[in-house]
Order: C-alpha cells, then structure tokens, then sequence
C-alpha cells in the first residue's frame, strides 16, 4: 500500500522515467499534510470560537511572559504578518474581550496589545487541548521518528531564513 503521493510518483516515473521525481515525494508529501493539519487545526480551533490567527496572536502573548503584551511593532516582527491583517485581527479579538490596546506609558506615539484576563483563561484553557491535538496528528510517529522529523524540518527552514528575528536594541540603529 502506498499513499497518494506514492501513487502519483508511480505514474510520472511510468510516463517519464528520464526525470528524477524524487524531490515530489517530500514536497508534495509536505504540502498535502501541511493542508490536511490546516483543516484538522481549524476545525479543532473553530470548536473552541477561535480562528488559528486568533490563537497565534493569543500564544504570542502568553508566551511572552507577565503583563502578555506586545508592542505592534514587536507582535509584528515575532508573528510575521502584515499591519493590516494584525490590525483586523486585533479589532476582531478586542470586540470578543480577548486583547485589549492600551498607549505605551514610555512612548505615547506607541500602542501595545495586550491579553485580557478572559484572553489569558482562554489560551491557558485551550493550549493544553491544542497541544493534545497536535499529539493526535502525529499518532502515528514515535518519540524518535517525532524528534528525527522536526531536526530535518527546522534545518530545512533554517536554509530559508526562517529563524528568529534579533530582539530590537533600543538605539535607534
């Protein structure tokens, strides 16, 4: 038995057996899961009244630490995504009590976002839910294969940039 991706690698090497089609067994294996995990997060995150986007900006700032709040600026280098979509996101969560602005004492041109004490309940009663899904998507790796996996794709992200943004010094360079 092999999975669709095996199937579709049979075909191609049938019909062009002078092209290498290897590099499709681990990107396309990749994308149809990356897909597949999409939805099961969704529909798992929908349960509980949250968009994944919601729960990224929540775990951001749980995770970064007491009083959980982020100036836009550093919510923005830490999560990546644009001005706009943050700015949406933000009203969404704000008119369900999750986050809330509040004026940057220090610098009053600067606007923080920040959990409210429903947002912390919210991300710290869901989080051990969602990490108990996330276990349940991988059922069918053991711990080894787990931490093999995970070495393999954090060096392939790593070949991409995709690290750490260098925390903000406060001098103005």
């Amino acid at each position: 038995m092999t999975d669709a991706v095996g199937a579709l690698l049979e075909q191609w090497r049938r019909e062009r057996p002078d092209i290498d089609f290897s590099p499709i067994g681990v990107v396309g294996r990749i994308m149809r899961i990356s897909r597949m995990w999409d939805k099961e997060i969704k529909d798992f995150l929908a349960e509980h009244g949250l968009e994944p986007g919601e729960f990224d900006v929540l775990s951001t700032l749980r995770r970064s630490g007491a009083p959980y709040e982020l100036t836009a600026g550093a919510f923005l280098r830490t999560s990546l995504v644009t001005t706009g979509a943050i700015t949406l996101r933000v009203d969404r969560m704000q008119d369900k009590g999750l986050v809330t602005r509040v004026r940057d004492e220090g610098d009053r041109r600067s606007v923080k976002i920040r959990l409210t004490d429903h947002g912390l309940e919210t991300v710290d009663r869901i989080l051990p839910l969602h990490l108990a899904n996330e276990d349940r998507l991988l059922r069918a790796l053991g711990g080894d294969d787990r931490e093999q996996l995970a070495t393999l794709l954090s060096g392939l992200l790593e070949s991409y940039g995709d690290t750490p943004a260098p925390p903000r010094t406060g001098t103005g360079a």
